[in-house]
């Protein structure tokens, strides 16, 4: 007889186990990837740990955000906003400067739920560029507004606490100051630029618990670049895509690269129809040697599975998701 109750007690503690097991499989997953742009490495380790702060705070926002049931939507768009307000990335508030001593601003966000998108490029006194570009999503039947039609636009949300506006000047900060200086010194001796000046982008994509995708890519584009230059992020398919049936990308780098190769949808394109696997095909594209792109790229599919790539000196990026995986990492 009490061997027939310890079998059963047995029986019952290891049906409790699996049960267990069983719900937190069923558990509702969440995944988040962040960038900071791809290029060489800062030897400034003050610098460094002061992005890192910034990482490490929009990283513990969107992941506490997906925690609690928000949209991937919502989620992407808030963690760009706050890198977007940072002195220590270029989007925003650390936008680098053009040739002619000003900032032009690009965004993008996209839903994968039915591939909604939309984008502004140059924009000149939105604290903010990629909440309005879900401003051009959600309320225009556009996609992409740029220079004075993107200003004129977000004239409508003078009340909307979310479109903020500011001079140009308030872009500024003394660190893209001294880099334009080098890189316009630089031109002058005709002394050609590491395509790591070039390089700086912010960026985000999520999966929330609903099983659905989105990306968001913001940046203040190329150093010293000329009035008017518009890059990839805020091209859809170049430097952002979001679609659930496969997975949501945002990219970093030279932006011409991405833009001619269609990078953000290539990497869609790879898993939808030749059934790659989301690091095989982020990896064929940046170590193609036919195709230059250079760069990096975040990116998760459907499933979660998580891949930060680049082939620079380093990469700015953070990740999380609902197993209790969490790091951040400044340069390699």
């Amino acid at each position: 007889m009490k061997y027939l109750i310890a079998m059963l007690a047995s029986f019952l503690a290891m049906t409790a186990s699996i049960a267990m097991v069983q719900a937190a499989d069923d558990s509702p997953k969440f995944a988040i990837v962040i960038h900071g742009g791809a290029g060489s490495s800062s030897s400034d380790e003050e610098w460094n740990a002061k992005r890192k702060v910034v990482l490490t705070h929009a990283l513990e926002t969107g992941t506490e955000m997906l925690k609690t049931g928000r949209s991937s939507l919502d989620t992407v768009e808030a963690v760009v906003r706050i890198l977007e307000n940072s002195a220590y990335f270029n989007a925003g508030k650390g936008a680098v400067f053009n040739s002619a001593t000003g900032h032009e601003l690009d965004a993008s966000i996209m839903d994968g739920r039915d591939r909604s998108c939309g984008a502004v490029g140059g924009v000149r006194t939105v604290r903010n560029p990629i909440s309005l570009a879900r401003k051009v999503m959600t309320e225009t039947r556009h996609i992409l507004l740029v220079t004075d039609g993107a200003e004129k636009f977000a004239d409508q949300f003078n009340d909307d606490s979310q479109i903020e506006r500011v001079a140009n000047s308030d872009f500024s900060t003394e660190h893209q100051l001294k880099r334009l200086k080098k890189a316009q010194a630089n031109e002058m001796k005709n002394e050609k630029r590491s395509d790591s000046d070039k390089m700086g982008t912010v960026g985000c994509v999520a999966l929330d618990t609903h099983g659905n995708l989105a990306a968001a890519t913001s940046t203040g584009g190329l150093n010293n670049k000329q009035f008017g230059r518009i890059g990839d992020s805020p091209i859809v398919c170049a430097g952002t895509f979001a679609d659930n049936q496969t997975c949501a990308v945002s990219c970093t780098g030279i932006g011409e690269d991405y833009m001619r190769n269609a990078v953000a949808f290539d990497v869609s394109a790879r898993i939808e129809y030749r059934g790659d696997s989301l690091k095989k095909s982020v990896h064929g594209i940046l170590f193609n040697p036919k195709r230059q792109v250079r760069g990096g790229i975040i990116a998760l599919d459907k499933n979660g599975n998580i891949v930060m790539e680049f082939n620079t000196g380093g990469m700015s990026r953070a990740a999380a998701d609902s197993s209790g995986r969490s790091e951040v990492h400044i340069g390699k």
